[in-house]
């Protein structure tokens, strides 16, 4: 199975549908309720929660996943019955095999139920109409592409060139991902006045986003986090606790960050640790949710 365990926890939902064709007479006997085998919809729906809960058992690469609501809805339509199927999950992976699944199996026992019957039943058109949550959700993306970003790496062993930048390249490489272009990237010392100087010149120049990695922690050189601090027209809580939370479900340290959000003027800024898995981690928590953050910024609301 892939890896999902850098996969943020959110909200998925689907929705598929499905026909099974069957003669007239058989509809007829279907509205009149005088199967052989008694109640159709009920047993079909039964079999389809059961089978949805079974996915992950039946399918090699599907990750099992928590089914918060599951339901079927059954429709006679002019050729047989249509079959709806409505799910959601709160978590890291999509529910769309679960929906198919169900889906499947409630068609399957609907043949099975009717095919005493009518020997002329078609199973056809099980797909996937809607899903939604994780990647699917592109809404975010949109403010992410073409905004221009600046590095700002701030480490007095990296400006020294005692220790090679890593965290810089980390957040280069996942900015360049989401199409954000890179305005400047620049390693400076932990220096108040260094930071400063430099986070006011990407300011000035219209910067949409700054990320500065290194000095958000507890040693007496971190300084990054109360230099930001000191700048901000408007701290943003929700950022730091989203960032440290995804952290902490990974790594016991990370409740020692002092990782920090807020904007100053129309420019977003976000403090991320100095380590590479610190770095990548707290953009995976808050990418691409974090670019909405710019309509807000131009009065747009949410």
């Amino acid at each position: 199975m892939i890896d999902i365990t850098e996969k943020k926890i959110s909200l998925r939902s689907a929705v598929a549908e499905g026909f099974v064709y069957c003669n007239p007479e058989t509809l007829k006997r279907i509205r009149e309720n005088t199967l052989p085998k008694g109640d159709l919809f009920g047993i079909a729906k039964a079999s389809g929660l059961l089978a949805s809960k079974k996915t992950s058992d039946l399918i090699p690469h599907c990750h099992p996943v928590n089914i918060d609501f599951f339901d079927l809805s059954f429709e006679l339509v002019e050729k047989g019955v249509k079959i709806t199927a409505t799910a959601k999950s709160i978590g890291k992976t999509g529910i769309e095999m679960e929906v198919l699944t169900g889906l499947s199996l409630a068609a399957l026992t609907i043949y099975d139920l009717l095919k005493p019957i009518d020997k002329q039943l078609e199973i056809s058109s099980i797909r996937l109409l809607e899903k939604k949550g994780g990647k699917s959700e592109v809404q975010f993306s949109k403010f992410a592409e073409g905004s221009k970003a600046a590095i700002l790496v701030c480490s007095d062993s990296t400006f020294a060139g005692k220790r090679e930048d890593s965290s810089g390249k980390v957040i280069e490489s996942i900015l360049k991902d989401a199409n954000v272009l890179i305005h400047e990237y620049t390693i400076v010392p932990d220096e108040p006045n260094e930071i400063r100087k430099k986070i006011e010149d990407w300011v000035a120049s219209g910067v949409d986003l700054i990320v500065t990695t290194g000095g958000t922690g507890l040693g007496p050189r971190d300084n990054t986090t109360d230099t930001v601090k000191n700048l901000l027209d408007q701290e943003i809580p929700g950022i730091a606790e989203a960032m440290r939370s995804f952290g902490q479900d990974r790594t016991p340290y990370a409740m020692l960050s002092r990782s920090l959000a807020g904007r100053i003027k129309k420019t977003l800024i976000v403090c991320v640790p100095g380590s590479s898995n610190g770095a990548r981690e707290s953009l995976k928590a808050i990418f691409p949710a974090i670019f909405h953050a710019k309509k807000m910024m131009r009065g747009e609301g949410h």
